[in-house]
This record gives C-alpha cells, sequence and structure tokens, in this order.
C-alpha cells in the first residue's frame, strides 16, 4: 500500500494541465469493440482503471499500438468473445467498475456480453439494473450466477424499442445506446443521460457510421445499422481533475492556471466555485485562479438563507466534486450545506478533517454543514488513509493546506484517477514524497 508524505503550508505557482477526462475514456474505449476496423484515442489519461481496462481489451483479442503517451490506436477485428466465461476475465474484471462498459458493444457485435460484479470505490449502492432493463428491451435473455456473482445477456439480434430509464444513469445510458446501434430498426431511450462524456461517445459513434439524434437531450433516438467504421476520436479534460485543481488553488492560497479546461463542457463547475467566494478568470480556453490572500466569502441565497451545494444528473452539479467543495469550504468565511444525494457513503471521509479542525457537522449519510474558518486557523497535520479516488484527492488537498507533515496511506485509490500526480504537484511548488 503506497504512502504519501505531504508537508503542507507551501504556497503553488504555476501552470497545470488536465488530464483526459477518466469517465469519458471508460466508455470510449469500449467503444472500440463495436467496429473491426482501426479506432485512434488521443488524451487518454495514464491512469489504473484506464489501464486495467486497455488490459481487459488486450485480453479480448483487441490489437493495441501505443502511439504516445496518451494516443493509442485500437482494431478488434480478432476479438476472443470466449475469454468472457474464462477464470481469468472473472477475476481481472471483478477488480473494475468500468468493466460494465464491455457489455453493450459485446452483445451488439457478438451476441453476448458477461460481467462479473464490478468493484470500484466503496461509495454506496450503484446497481446495474439500468444497464440490463435496457439490454432486455432490446430483445437480450439475461441470466445470473449467483453463485459466482457472475451477469450475462444473450441475443440472436437486438431489436430497437422505446424506453424510459428508470433513472437517467450516465454509464447506463452509454452501455444502451452501444447495444442499440447495431440493433435493427429504432430505439428511444427517454429520461436519458446527456452529460459532456455521453455527448463525446454519441459524437463518435456517429462518426463510425452512427444514426444517432438528440445529442444532448434526454431523449436519444437511435436508428441502428448493420456496421461501424473507424475513426479518430479526443476525449476531453477531465472536468474533476480541473475542479480539484481550483479547490487546490483556493485551499492553499496559491495563483494557478489550468491549462485548456474546455470551459463549454464545464457545465455549473465554475458557478459552484464562485458560489464560495472562489475568483475564476477566463483567460481564453484557460481559467486563471489569482491567490486568495485576503480569503474568500460564501455567497448566502438572496433571502439570506445558508448556500447548500448538492449533486444532480447533468446539467447539474456532478457528485464527482462534492468531497473537494466540502474541503473549500472549510476555510471559507461562512457557512453552507453540502448535500450528496446520488451515493450514501461519499461524505464519510469527514472524520478525517474533524481531525484536522476542520469545523464540520454530519447530519446523516448524505449532509454535512461546514462551517468555515476563514484562514483564522490553519488545519492541523495528521496520519489518513484514501477511502476512494474523490475523498483520496480532498484529503490531499487538505494536507496541503495544513500545518506541519501529513500522511496520506492507499494511495492507489488516488492513482486511479489522478495522474502523475505527486510529480505535477512538485512542478507547482507542492512538497510531497510517494513512498
Amino acid at each position: 500500500m503506497g504512502t504519501f508524505t505531504i508537508e503542507g503550508g507551501a504556497k503553488l505557482k504555476g501552470e497545470i494541465t488536465p488530464q483526459g477526462a477518466k469517465n469519458e475514456a471508460l466508455q470510449i474505449l469500449c467503444a472500440v469493440l463495436l467496429t473491426d476496423q482501426e479506432v485512434v484515442i488521443n488524451n487518454v489519461p495514464d491512469i489504473i482503471d484506464v489501464n486495467k481496462l486497455i488490459a481487459l481489451l488486450q485480453n479480448l483479442g483487441v490489437k493495441v499500438q501505443k502511439l504516445s503517451a496518451s494516443s493509442y490506436s485500437f482494431c478488434a477485428d480478432q476479438v476472443d468473445v470466449s475469454y468472457l466465461e474464462s477464470e481469468q476475465y472473472k477475476k481481472e474484471g471483478s477488480g473494475l467498475r468500468g468493466s460494465i462498459m464491455l457489455v453493450g458493444p459485446m452483445l451488439a457485435r457478438f451476441g453476448k456480453g458477461y460481467i462479473p460484479k464490478p468493484g470500484g470505490d466503496k461509495i454506496g449502492r450503484r446497481r446495474l439494473d439500468t444497464h440490463f432493463e435496457g439490454f432486455i428491451k432490446l430483445g437480450a435473455d439475461f441470466r445470473y450466477n449467483e453463485k459466482e456473482s457472475f451477469y450475462g445477456v444473450e441475443a440472436q439480434k437486438l431489436k430497437g424499442t422505446y424506453m424510459l430509464l428508470d433513472e437517467a444513469s450516465v454509464t447506463g445510458t452509454a452501455n444502451i445506446v452501444m447495444a442499440a446501434v447495431l440493433a435493427e430498426g429504432e430505439t428511444s431511450i427517454y429520461n436519458a443521460a446527456c452529460e459532456p462524456y455521453l455527448q463525446q461517445l454519441c459524437k463518435m459513434l456517429v462518426r463510425m457510421g452512427a444514426k444517432i439524434e438528440g445529442v444532448g437531450s434526454n431523449l436519444l433516438k437511435i436508428q441502428g445499422v448493420s456496421s461501424l467504421q473507424g475513426t479518430t476520436h479526443t476525449m476531453l479534460s477531465d472536468m474533476i481533475e480541473i475542479g480539484s485543481w481550483i479547490g487546490l488553488a483556493a485551499m492553499t492560497q496559491s495563483e494557478l492556471t489550468i491549462k485548456n479546461v474546455g470551459w463549454d463542457h464545464l457545465g455549473q463547475i465554475p458557478r459552484v466555485f464562485e458560489r464560495l467566494g472562489i475568483t475564476l478568470n477566463r483567460v481564453n480556453d484557460d481559467i486563471h485562479i489569482p491567490a486568495h490572500v485576503d480569503g474568500y466569502q460564501i455567497q448566502n441565497y438572496i433571502d439570506g438563507s445558508i448556500l447548500t451545494v448538492s449533486d444532480a444528473p447533468w446539467p447539474g452539479l456532478t457528485p464527482d466534486l462534492l468531497s473537494v467543495l466540502l474541503v473549500v469550504s472549510i476555510q471559507a468565511e461562512g457557512s453552507c450545506l453540502i448535500h450528496q444525494k446520488m451515493f450514501e457513503s461519499r461524505l464519510f471521509f469527514v472524520d478525517k478533517l474533524i481531525d484536522m479542525g476542520a469545523k464540520i457537522i454530519l447530519c446523516d449519510p448524505h449532509r454535512a454543514t461546514v462551517i468555515g474558518h476563514n484562514f483564522k486557523s490553519k488545519l492541523k497535520a495528521t496520519t489518513m488513509t484514501s477511502p476512494d479516488i474523490r475523498a483520496g484527492v480532498s484529503l490531499l488537498i487538505a494536507a496541503l493546506s495544513a500545518e506541519g507533515a501529513s500522511t496520506i496511506h492507499n494511495i492507489e485509490q488516488i492513482d486511479r484517477g489522478y495522474q502523475y500526480i505527486d510529480s505535477r504537484l512538485k512542478a507547482i511548488g507542492a512538497q510531497i514524497e510517494r513512498s
């Protein structure tokens, strides 16, 4: 289990470029299975979860060629479908939640898709019903081996249909879209997710020859085609990493510039940080955050009531940033309520922040009230363990703003979502060592 040792209190300065989007990558990489032609993907993040998925694709028989540090070529012209029922796949697939995204394209092109119960962050229930209910509506037969926790869907030929999703699941929508593009006839998906990463997937599939209408809305109409061709795709910058660097700049009262952020795809993120009092300057496609030497003040609602920061499906605020926003609130002037609606265990890391001196009241598994310090007192260094990706980077931000030397164990959780994070932070002045 790896460890970070962080000497807090250093002022950071410089530029940092966000990696390619992790959540987009897990969808886009699986889409290469929909064609036997070459697909080139650029801006691929070098992180544990993505690398595990690339390894799974290679084990499936996909030819993978690394073209540069962040570009890959994929060709799925000799896929070994039998690998899906191997003991190796059951072991390797269970360690990666993103492996669920293999099911839709495999079902569409090869008539079968299997998945062991996937792993991932321990942040509460993340059910798979939306995925499999969509496949069943398209005509697939579902099977489940309870003893091995092994799911499967099979179909001779998928047929288009109308479906109303029970929730606007991003991965569920993506999986169903990838299955529907090769189904016979028209598929309508209502209450579809419309996140930028889902839009990216749809645009990529259209370039490959898919017929999709309504991209960016919650009603997608897909006219199935017999086959898809190759393409080249460049992934967006990771909006969660962008939000993390905004939070880092604010908490350490540092001046930072985040490069090539893709402002038009950030949705609510800039506005929410501004509600917390953070100044964001748009410079072309960069974000410049000045050093908040006098602190930052939370903006209450116009009637004077306390600000509530909560997550919601797009175009609402992504739940992946609530942990960071909670940490940023610790040093604000004023108070706010953080309401994590979509996952019931994501706030359970706040005890570590309370140990560091943060004024946080955990109301229940979904809500925490933060009373800001306004930099009148600093957080104290401590030893902690990263429970998941987003909590891990939030604890790292807290440690970088604290007095003294902190230790964070289980940093593999952070590495799952942030590439070369220690070396990139060192480049802007952070005192952090890996061991």
